[in-house]
């Protein structure tokens, strides 16, 4: 009897064995197959590769790994003219920068503040409005850019030759106007602090905004720096919304992503251009990576918080 159960035993430790490792085996191939872009991209950035007339080779080649390396990709990114403006790159980085920051503060603002009143404050119509947010949230944002675009041309905030840098203030307007439905995260996290806080706090005469200001973003920190990391990535990458709204006569107000795009695919398109576009993409990740890497542990913290209840 023994042994047939030590057989069974060991029966079913080595079949957990076997699952294991075509598990691991299976993931470290998924592992490879989605880092090969960008380890590509990384080793294009860096290719300083010359033909034998001594004709830099700038666009796409048949050999992965480049025979040399250098930063002339960089340098010449941050120098180069594109499109008539003049040190285009930086000019496209710092719209980008500007557009993102301020988009995260309106943002963080606006979505916090809808996760306190939901989940601290109880009304009329809570639970519907709660239930058509999530609803609204299934659905992809970018099918609303026809009717955000037609909304902000009515008020002169895209398509105005006369003030091209309103289309700024417009994609700010796209990216942070419909902010405060994303507060279900937020809301989750909230809804941890006890409400023995908020109703003390009242009973000594505070109001709302007095108690969300000093009791309820005090002890909300991560989900602060959550909220900031989501509120400024999103206008930092995104292209679609930038594209359309922004439009393709205004180069000066491009931000980076339409800017590289341009480069490769615009209206003078330059395919001996794409170690430049490479560099550029190498550029725009590390302000994203450095963030996640030094706010990672209140990212997580915010995410598991913000998840324990809804």
């Amino acid at each position: 009897m023994s042994t047939t159960k030590t057989k069974k035993v060991s029966s079913q430790s080595r079949n957990r064995r076997v699952s294991l490792g075509v598990t691991y085996a299976i993931l470290i191939v998924l592992g490879i197959i989605w880092l090969i872009p960008f380890v590509w991209i990384l080793l294009c950035a860096f290719r300083c590769d010359y033909q034998p007339d001594g004709t830099f080779i700038g666009r796409v080649t048949s050999y992965f790994i480049p025979k040399n390396f250098g930063f002339k990709n960089f340098t010449d990114l941050f120098s180069a003219t594109y499109y008539g403006v003049a040190k285009a790159f930086p000019r496209w980085m710092l719209n980008t920068l500007i557009i993102a920051v301020v988009d995260c503060v309106i943002s963080t603002f606006l979505v916090l503040s809808v996760a306190y009143c939901m989940s601290k404050l109880r009304f009329k119509l809570r639970k519907p409005f709660m239930n058509l947010s999530m609803i609204i949230g299934l659905f992809p944002s970018f099918m609303s850019m026809i009717a955000i675009y037609f909304l902000l041309k009515s008020v002169g905030l895209t398509g105005n030759p006369a003030h091209p840098e309103y289309s700024v203030i417009g994609l700010i307007l796209a990216y942070s106007a419909g902010a405060g439905l994303g507060f279900q995260i937020a809301k989750g996290f909230f809804d941890v602090i006890p409400n023995a806080l908020v109703e003390s706090a009242k009973l000594d005469g505070c109001t709302n905004f007095q108690i969300f200001r000093r009791i309820i973003l005090p002890l909300a920190k991560p989900i602060i720096i959550y909220q900031a990391l989501m509120s400024f990535t999103g206008p930092w990458m995104d292209f679609i919304f930038a594209k359309v709204i922004i439009g393709a006569d205004n180069p000066s107000y491009w931000t980076v992503s339409v800017g590289l795009y341009s480069l490769l695919f615009g209206t003078h398109p330059d395919t001996n251009l794409f170690t430049q576009f490479a560099a550029g993409c190498v550029i725009v990740a590390i302000p994203i990576v450095t963030l996640f890497m030094f706010l990672q542990k209140y990212y997580v913290e915010g995410v598991t918080a913000g998840a324990v209840k809804g």
